[in-house]
């Protein structure tokens, strides 16, 4: 959960960052959001892959084993949807 807060607040920061750094350089109204929504996205595609592969690989370790619940993990539960649908 950490490291998903972490790459939140990096993705606003840059958001953040390109806004003002366009502001700066004279873009006003939308055209200063469509900028810096499309800039701080290259940059966090860039500058943050190894925290974005650190969030993916925790969640499919969380989807593969599966969190034990009432009905067992996620897993357990869409084999049991997909085994019910096959049934009918």
């Amino acid at each position: 959960m950490r490291s998903v807060f972490a790459y939140s607040t990096a993705r606003i920061l840059l958001f953040v960052v390109a806004t003002v750094l366009l502001y700066l350089l004279g873009a006003r109204s939308f055209l200063l959001l469509a900028l810096a929504l499309v800039i701080s996205a290259l940059a966090s595609y860039v500058l943050l892959s190894r925290q974005r592969d650190r969030i993916s690989g925790s969640l499919m370790n969380r989807v593969g084993a599966g969190r034990p619940r009432r009905g067992g993990g996620l897993r357990a539960r869409l084999e049991e949807g997909a085994r019910v649908e096959d049934d009918e």
